[in-house]
């Protein structure tokens, strides 16, 4: 469903209406353990601890707002989607939703591929070691100089997505004396039942080549003879945030299709097929994702059966999840500064954070949970609405949300699920410095992603 705003932002003091919003929690100082990481707790006193340590010493020594990941459940995580594919099958990470040399190196450790989408993401990679021949190389206009560079690292696989890249990824790799193994991404005319800017497997978007029209077809007709390019499979990806495997089971049914249209064509069976990723988390507790195993053998029973039934031997199946590895493991973690209540209405509560750090909320209506960690409260629930410093009507963090009436200035309030898209997509509006990425893990904290500082702005600022 297509959303309308104002360009200068959504609406943001609306009457609510009844049953917009849930009721409140029996208990503020409950944490779903759907929607937070796998080590967080309470101790005590009601602070909130992850890895073995508390948020208050994380906003001591690190200060807010801060992006606080828990390695140890993003290593868990990474394991259980290795582990429920096996090894006939690749999962490939997609760095596009947090990427960093520390988490290049996870993936590593822990047997996953890693899926970059620019130059800068394929540097990230190379500089942290990751063997090149588990890199995919995405993304709908990459430029001459990231396709040679790519070609020469020798990556495993790059995903073309136009006429043009065809030609592009072919006529670098013969000039360099190379044979680049390629896919063909494809869009099938599945939409999932995702935000409109986040679907991406309908036919009038920017990815991929239609199968409609023959135009699929003719791209692989042109990949085969090219004597550059090694064509290994077929790409599809349907959207993001998806819990209903619906989607998959059809875009599935239209790519073998294209198999067997290859094969009866051309004699060859092409060897691999990649579902790509877009598999939801929870990001508050009405939302139910799947665990990895049930997520596996559904895609694998859908390959299977419909290769079954075109007669074709089953690919080696290929899966991108990023948003589902890393983001769980992560919660950004803001200091109150002004509470300012609205009668009738609700209560607006403005953290040190906002828009510049989190882009989901404005950008795509998501919806976050939220809780104070630095203390436990028995105050009564007040419905207030999380936003951030900017000058900007649509800064919101989170929409509608249940707080303690006795939040205070100076209190810690921490929004979880913020590992994926969050610190990727953050920016510098107003001069505002992007946050750290702090990584925890058995009683240890340590920066991954440094805090910008002034003189990083100032050092791009050349005038």
């Amino acid at each position: 469903m297509s959303r309308s705003a104002h360009p200068a932002g959504p609406r943001h003091a609306d009457v609510l209406p009844e049953g917009h919003y849930s009721a409140p929690p029996a208990d503020l100082n409950a944490l779903d353990p759907k929607v937070w990481a796998q080590t967080v707790t309470r101790d005590g006193e009601g602070v909130l601890t992850v890895g073995g340590i508390d948020v208050k010493r994380l906003a001591e020594e690190f200060g807010t707002p801060a992006y606080v990941l828990d390695e140890s459940d993003f290593r868990a995580r990474a394991r259980a989607w290795r582990t429920a594919f096996g090894q006939d099958a690749d999962v490939f990470y997609a760095g596009k939703a947090f990427l960093s040399r520390a988490v290049v190196r996870w993936l590593h450790e822990e047997g996953l591929n890693l899926d970059v989408c620019s130059g800068g993401e394929l540097a990230t990679a190379l500089s942290a070691g990751m063997p090149v021949d588990r890199i995919a190389f995405h993304g709908n206009n990459k430029s001459p100089a990231e396709i040679e560079r790519a070609v020469r690292a020798g990556v495993g696989r790059i995903v073309l997505d136009s006429f043009q890249e065809i030609a592009r990824v072919a006529h670098i790799a013969q000039e360099l004396g190379r044979r680049q193994r390629v896919q063909i991404r494809v869009t099938v005319g599945v939409e999932a039942h995702t935000h409109e800017f986040i679907a991406t497997a309908h036919e009038d978007q920017k990815f991929g080549i239609p199968l409609a029209g023959g135009q699929a077809a003719e791209a692989v007709r042109r990949a085969l003879q090219l004597d550059g390019l090694e064509l290994i499979g077929i790409h599809s990806h349907i959207g993001s945030q998806i819990f209903d495997m619906s989607g998959f089971e059809v875009a599935a049914h239209r790519v073998v299709g294209l198999l067997k249209d290859i094969r009866d064509e051309h004699g060859v069976e092409l060897p691999e097929i990649d579902l790509g990723g877009g598999l939801g988390i929870a990001y508050t507790s009405d939302d139910d994702p799947r665990e990895p195993h049930e997520i596996a053998k559904a895609l694998t029973e859908i390959v299977t059966r419909e290769c079954e039934s075109a007669r074709l031997r089953t690919p080696r199946i290929s899966v991108e999840p990023g948003r589902a590895i890393v983001g769980p493991t992560a919660f950004t973690l803001y200091e109150v500064g002004t509470i300012k209540p609205l009668d009738g209405l609700r209560t607006y509560v403005s953290v040190d954070g906002g828009m510049s750090d989190n882009i989901r909320t404005a950008l795509y209506d998501a919806e976050y949970s939220v809780a104070l960690v630095s203390r436990s409260s028995d105050a009564e629930p007040m419905l207030a609405r999380v936003v951030g410093k900017h000058c900007e009507s649509g800064d919101i963090v989170v929409k509608d949300a249940f707080l303690p009436a006795d939040l205070a200035p100076g209190d810690l309030i921490a929004v979880p699920a913020t590992g994926a898209y969050c610190r990727s997509m953050a920016s510098n509006y107003n001069h505002v410095l992007r946050p750290p990425v702090v990584a925890v893990r058995d009683g240890e904290a340590r920066v991954i992603v440094r805090r910008e500082t002034e003189d990083d702005l100032l050092r791009l600022d050349v005038g």
